[in-house]
């Protein structure tokens, strides 16, 4: 790897912009990881994989490798009519698409504040209302159709149609959901109204369906990515490594939840002091500590930290805090993506902040940004690197050439992220030839092709049965005939 290393480290340290002030290097020093540092992430990662996916190692596991049940990845024939349901908020999306066409409709259901804290019955009624509505609306009730339901919340899944909710996060606090199946209760208040039916569930996590929609379009995808408010990744395993699954032949696709990579202190000595402040002063401290190196719900408040600290070292803003920047929260991580823009989005920003600044100070700004987002996108490249190096040890291939499906607003909407990361994963995984794809809709399409792809597979597990049914039949009356 010496030339790798090389490569990775004469772009890793250089940054764009010209700083006269020296003195900033100690501040961002501990951000900037060398590629070693890169390489050991890496292999840590790819022992907690391991640890996620064991029989008796993954109750302690900080990566928790979830079975989704998704067998299989998209193949290009699945075509017909899906309905989705997306819950992961306040507000809840409805869609009917039709594959083929890549056409759907769409339509967005408000949960009021008091739902969201009464009963499960209450909840679950009003989505099968809504869902009734809709149907009604575009002439679907005759219609049963099946349905690919993203639920994003903390579930342990049993089987592709039956997701136990461990707990509510998010603002919800519904009785008698939680240790509950989620389809089920859907099932019931649909069979409640008695005025429609819906054909066979499928239960898919939003990564999931970022991969499955990309998958449609490009048949070598069998990674999913998520790098947004949050971060996640799914990918294609093979069964017989999954030890809590029975079987040994085909694959499954396992959702990681990388977010709780470090949890059990692994991420230590690269943290710094920044990300253990924003730790502590998080709703969920010890808790997804990957998740808060890197994703867009963190990277704008330590950018925050960062500028406080060098303000009151007198090296910003002629020492002088602001109220905004004073304020946890205030320095939104879009204010990255706009501030590496360019020059004068930076002045903007600054002075909507109410800062005294000069044009050494938007200099010093912009590179703390480049420097935090950079690392951001480093991490991600190393984790991603192990699930592609993964797949291709997992197959004994000489090179792999994948797809990883992608979504989430820190990659689509920061100027240079995903080229950064782009970049650093093909030198962590130089045998492997990775396209990067980013997803229209994970949670419609992505859920559709879930279910689509799950209807294609007990078709073919029906013909197989059959095929096998009349072979023993003939051979039951072969031996007849012979006595």
């Amino acid at each position: 790897l010496p030339a790798v290393t090389k490569a990775l480290a004469q772009w890793v340290f250089s940054h764009p912009y010209n700083i006269k002030r020296p003195e900033v290097t100690k501040y961002l020093q501990p951000f900037q990881l060398s590629p070693e540092t890169l390489q050991e992430v890496s292999a840590r990662l790819r022992k907690d994989l391991l640890r996620g996916l064991g029989k008796h190692s993954h109750h302690k596991a900080p990566v928790k490798m979830l079975p989704t049940f998704v067998r299989a990845t998209p193949d290009g024939t699945e075509k017909g009519d899906f309905l989705a349901l997306d819950l992961g908020g306040t507000n809840f999306r409805v869609l009917h698409v039709r594959v083929e066409e890549e056409a759907q409709k769409v339509q967005i259901c408000a949960i009021p504040q008091e739902m969201m804290l009464g009963t499960g019955e209450q909840l679950f009624d009003h989505i099968a209302t809504c869902l009734g509505d809709f149907l009604e609306s575009h002439n679907l009730k005759g219609q049963t159709l099946p349905l690919g339901f993203t639920f994003s919340f903390p579930c342990e899944q049993l089987e592709i149609d039956k997701s136990i909710l461990i707990r509510w996060t998010k603002g919800f606090n519904c009785s008698g959901v939680e240790g509950k199946d989620v389809v089920q209760l859907l099932k019931e208040a649909i069979h409640r109204r008695g005025d429609y039916h819906i054909g066979s569930v499928a239960m898919v996590n939003d990564t999931v369906g970022t991969m499955m929609s990309c998958g449609y379009k490009d048949q070598s995808c069998e990674i999913g990515m998520i790098i947004g408010t949050g971060t996640n990744a799914c990918y294609m395993e093979e069964i017989k490594n999954v030890k809590r699954i029975e079987g040994k032949d085909g694959r499954m696709c396992i959702n990681t939840e990388w977010g709780g990579f470090g949890d059990d202190g692994c991420l230590d000595d690269i943290l710094t002091e920044f990300d253990v402040e924003v730790d502590k002063t998080s709703i969920n401290p010890g808790v997804h500590i990957f998740e808060k190196m890197i994703s867009g719900m963190y990277l704008g408040e330590i950018v925050r930290l960062v500028l406080v600290k060098m303000t009151k070292d007198k090296l910003l803003f002629k020492g002088q805090i602001s109220e905004a920047l004073g304020t946890p929260g205030r320095f939104e991580t879009k204010f990255i993506s706009e501030i590496e823009d360019g020059l004068e989005n930076a002045k903007k920003i600054l002075t909507e902040l109410g800062l005294d600044w000069d044009l050494v100070d938007a200099s010093v700004v912009r590179l703390v940004c480049d420097t935090i987002s950079s690392r951001s996108a480093y991490l991600c490249a190393a984790a991603l690197a192990t699930l592609v190096n993964r797949i291709r040890n997992n197959r004994k291939l000489g090179h792999l050439k994948t797809t990883v499906g992608v979504d989430g607003t820190v990659y689509r909407k920061h100027p240079t992220f995903s080229s950064k990361l782009q970049k650093a994963v093909r030198l962590l995984a130089p045998q492997c030839d990775i396209t990067f794809l980013v997803s229209e809709d994970g949670s419609g399409t992505g859920a559709a092709m879930v279910t689509a792809v799950a209807q294609r597979l007990a078709h073919q597990s029906r013909l197989l049965e059959e095929s096998d049914g009349e072979d023993n039949e003939e051979e039951e009356e072969e031996e007849e005939e012979g006595q």
